[in-house]
């Protein structure tokens, strides 16, 4: 997603499609009338077997060809920490934390609402709701310096701009983009604590891609080591599907049926095999060592059981097409939910969710991932020629990643010349014969045409194109 902040001094992540592209250049074209069949759904170009992977992996060139060796996608992920402002290094953080330090963080975020804002119901937000919230951040106690204080993710959790679970939108008429919600964590996540919220309910942290509000109750606090360490303990499983669920226990209800998104490491527990594990026999699930939070808040581990036909693996899949392929297929359908919302994610959540299963960490947003020095990529000007663009396109592999402002998008193949991408789209148009846009309303992870997709009749997202990044390989 790119911010959405319209709660800052700059704009916030996610993907207002509509807020930015109406503010960046456009390079005017005479309207192009598709030419793709339209089949009874209405979305353009697509039939029914177009939305498997197989399809798309019998079409590329060398599917199961390893593009970057493990070695290599950890030698560039420890760059990506270093040389990428947008990420965190936890490892890295001193052992004191100063007033401004902290107070940079929060006030970085998000600023005061200075426009109107409406709840889910449509009605107003008083100014003096809004006045609370932001007073709830209790700057003034943020002392000169802290020690800085360590805390894992036990669930999955909302990161968010304020420290409220009051959603908010621009217009009455919208109730999907919530300006004050950020991004998600997961459980085994690491983070920084680096302030809580006057109330007590809430915690600034700061995770390897964001630092936001996140309701204390989903953080445990422990020790420097036991966060940072957690997540290079072996044996492993990585979760290879798209939410898997560990299995229901009534003895350890904190882990039951407990969400594990795609690209998620947790390890093995030191647990006998032939023992049974909150009241269930083992041999048929992997026993894993998940995080939890006691009543005083501290971290703990136990032991949770995930199915073994259930989707992970032993290790990070390797980086091939077919991979990418099918780890971006398993999303196909999900609603798009701005910053994670909705138990979903957005345009940028849902390629790193879908890189991370294979090993490879990403920026969390659009705009940061569309510019990272640590990706190959080809940048566009808002001036370039029309063929500039269209050759970049032609030049594509599968994986590769479109940026244009707000949104991105994956490359999956070709049909006869015609470039197709799989995205997280909460929209999505096209000319129709009579040459009038006509809206897919998409609203998820969605296969679609690359070149009939517009904005208006005399634009389409060629003409938007900032950048196409190759994830898979080395800069």
């Amino acid at each position: 997603m790119t911010s959405p902040r319209l709660l800052r001094p700059a704009l916030p992540a996610g993907l207002a499609l509509a807020l930015a592209l109406a503010a960046s250049p456009v390079i005017a074209r005479a309207p192009q009338v598709a030419t793709l069949p339209i089949p009874p759904s209405g979305v353009i170009g697509v039939q029914d077997a177009q939305l498997s992977a197989d399809f798309w992996i019998a079409r590329a060139t060398a599917p199961d060809a390893v593009l970057m060796a493990r070695a290599a996608i950890d030698a560039r992920n420890a760059r990506l920490l270093r040389e990428d402002g947008s990420m965190h290094d936890l490892a890295a953080l001193p052992a004191t934390l100063t007033r401004a330090q902290v107070a940079g963080w929060i006030e970085d975020l998000a600023s005061a609402p200075t426009k109107p804002l409406w709840d889910e119901t449509g009605k107003p937000v008083p100014k003096a709701t809004l006045d609370v919230i932001v007073a709830n951040r209790a700057l003034a106690a943020i002392p000169a310096s802290q020690q800085t204080r360590f805390g894992m993710a036990v669930e999955r959790a909302a990161l968010r701009a304020m420290p409220t679970a009051l959603r908010v939108f621009s217009s009455d008429d919208d109730a999907d983009i919530d300006r004050f919600q950020e991004s998600a964590l997961f459980p085994g996540d690491a983070v920084a604590i680096a302030h809580a919220s006057a109330d007590g309910r809430w915690l600034f942290v700061v995770s390897a891609r964001y630092a936001a509000w996140v309701e204390a109750k989903a953080i445990a606090t422990g020790s420097r080591d036991a966060v940072l360490t957690y997540a290079q303990r072996t044996p492993y499983r990585v979760i290879t599907g798209a939410k898997p669920r560990t299995v229901f226990t009534r003895e350890e209800p904190r882990l039951s049926e407990l969400q594990l998104d795609m690209g998620t490491r947790v390890p093995l527990a030191k647990a006998a095999p032939d023992m049974p594990v909150n009241g269930q026999h083992p041999y048929t699930a992997w026993i894993l060592d998940l995080p939890v939070r006691n009543a005083d808040g501290a971290l703990a581990f136990a032991p949770a059981l995930l199915q073994k036909n259930a989707d992970s693996a032993a290790d990070y899949l390797p980086l091939t097409r077919a991979n990418i392929l099918r780890q971006a297929f398993k999303f196909l359908g999900e609603r798009y939910g701005w910053g994670h919302s909705y138990n979903a994610r957005d345009c940028s959540g849902f390629v790193s969710d879908v890189y991370r299963s294979m090993g490879v960490q990403m920026p969390r947003n659009t705009g940061d991932q569309a510019v990272s020095p640590v990706f190959a990529r080809t940048r566009f000007a808002p001036g370039d020629a029309r063929e500039k663009r269209m050759a970049a396109v032609k030049a594509m592999q599968v994986g590769d990643l479109i940026y244009i402002p707000g949104h991105v998008m994956m490359y999956i193949g070709d049909i006869d010349g015609m470039p197709y991408v799989i995205h997280d789209t909460n929209g999505g148009s096209y000319l129709g014969a009579d040459g009038a846009p006509r809206a897919m309303h998409l609203n998820g992870v969605s296969v679609t045409p690359l070149l009939p997709l517009r904005f208006g009749k005399d634009h389409d997202y060629v003409d938007r194109i900032t950048n196409i990044v190759r994830v898979a390989a080395a800069q």
